[in-house]
């Protein structure tokens, strides 16, 4: 008897569901994911076992680098004009439109006052560059740092203060931070550190 030859049938699939589940997934992750805000400095924080978080609005970021420079971070671009426009009424300085502009949507940075407005002139890409960071003044003859901190907490009375240092950062530098804040009567603060496992049988 002849066999019964079974006609072929195509093996084309229909991709459009895929597509569709693709594109949900990636406005899924776009849309709840958080995005890591670019700092004047990497900073590699020391470990601890703590998991208290710190809220993401109103925080005036402290960042110490491994050489003990002093770096300022605030999450508010109409604070940063504020804050500038306030510092450079202490020291003289007058800031036009544009370089007052560029340094609100500076998350961070670190510059003597002297040189502030040389630095808000340069273009963005260059300001990032590592001779460009030069850090706040934060010793007892010369204490920017101190300003800045008056500043920011004389225009927004709820900031919340966190200190985010690297763990190769000398204590005394440190201590000096902290000493400054003292003297502001600004005795609550957080320290910034990378998420240890605790030791098992605690």
């Amino acid at each position: 008897m002849p066999k019964v030859k079974v006609a072929r049938k195509s093996t084309a699939l229909d991709m459009a569901p895929m597509c569709d589940v693709g594109f949900l997934l990636l406005t899924f992750l776009l849309l709840t994911s958080t995005f890591i805000k670019k700092e004047a400095v990497q900073v590699a924080t020391p470990k601890s076992t703590s998991e208290i978080k710190i809220s993401e609005k109103n925080v005036l970021q402290i960042l110490v680098d491994n050489d003990g420079k002093v770096f300022i971070g605030l999450d508010k671009q109409a604070d940063r004009a504020t804050i500038l426009e306030k510092v450079g009424e202490k020291y003289g300085l007058s800031f036009t439109a544009k370089q007052i502009k560029d340094f609100s949507l500076v998350p961070s940075f670190g510059v003597p006052t002297e040189k502030l407005k040389a630095y808000l002139d340069l273009p963005a890409e260059l300001r990032d560059m590592k001779e460009n960071a030069l850090g706040i003044p934060a010793d007892s003859l010369n204490n920017q740092f101190k300003d800045w901190v008056k500043a920011a907490r004389e225009i927004n009375p709820d900031l919340i203060i966190a200190i985010k240092a690297d763990q190769k950062t000398p204590y005394p530098k440190i201590k000096n931070v902290m000493s400054t804040l003292q003297d502001l009567r600004e005795n609550r603060y957080h320290l910034i550190t990378s998420l240890e496992e605790a030791p098992k049988g605690l």
